[in-house]
């Protein structure tokens, strides 16, 4: 029986009885669950789509943003942790890949480490220190956006819809400057990359050290656009994480 606490905080796209691998899927900064309310037409039906349902946005627009990235995590690995029975993998893109590299840790370190992370579009944990600083005035941040999103330019334009996304994006950012990064324990699962070849954001060569993070094997795709490749790439994207998943779904069988 599902949780009250784990249905308020996920989004699930696809997930039935034949769903032995759950995908977790964990959205940018200022985004939301809906980010990936696509995906599940292009995976394997017998794998779960769900996603996090971050709080301040969307249907949590009432719930307080998080204190910090860490207090966060800690609520998603607690929120989730009956998930763990099943076989995981977590894909975060941007803000998305470190918080869900924090969780990834939080549920090895209880003993049920997820089958793999995929990271999207962001520099590894241990490797944010110099990065630019991106909170200052709401319109510098803005400025930041639409600098590797120039789709967002509309929705600020409008009033409307500017005070309605703007506050989750400024939460956001602030827990991105403020989160320290720093060393972390290695993980034992696979570490997937994914980067657009053009991204402003992070370089593949800083996509590729997230192989330091693992005892497991690592491999970076890095498909054509910016920061947000997956938009159009997404087909290709989740091509390839189908093909992850059934090499997951293999090898533990052959383990078992």
């Amino acid at each position: 029986m599902r949780s009250p606490v784990e249905e308020q905080w996920v989004r699930r796209y696809h997930d039935d009885d034949g769903c032995d691998t759950k995908l977790i899927c964990f959205a940018p900064a200022g985004a939301g669950a809906s980010t990936f309310r696509t995906w599940a037409r292009g995976l394997p039906s017998d794998v779960g789509v769900l996603a996090v349902r971050y709080p301040g946005r969307e249907d949590r627009f009432s719930d307080p943003f998080p204190s910090g990235l860490e207090a966060l995590a800690d609520d998603i690995a607690d929120a989730l942790g009956e998930l763990t029975r099943h076989r995981l993998v977590l894909f975060g893109h941007s803000m998305g890949a470190t918080v869900a590299h924090e969780v990834a840790l939080r549920f090895q370190e209880r003993g049920r480490p997820p089958a793999a992370l995929c990271v999207s579009g962001r520099r590894p944990t241990h490797a944010l220190a110099g990065r630019q600083m991106i909170s200052g005035t709401d319109e510098e941040i803005i400025a930041h956006v639409v600098s590797f999103d120039a789709s967002r330019a509309v929705v600020f334009e409008d009033p409307g819809l500017r005070e309605i996304v703007l506050p989750a994006v400024r939460a956001d950012y602030r827990l991105v400057d403020d989160f320290p990064g720093g060393p972390r324990p290695l993980l034992d699962c696979p570490v997937y990359g994914y980067t657009g070849d053009d991204d402003s954001e992070v370089t593949p060569e800083q996509m590729r050290r997230w192989a330091e993070l693992t005892r497991g094997a690592f491999r970076l795709l890095a498909l054509t656009g910016g920061h947000f490749y997956l938009r159009g790439e997404e087909a290709a994207l989740l091509a390839d994480l189908s093909d992850v998943l059934a090499d997951l779904k293999s090898c533990t069988k052959t383990a078992s």
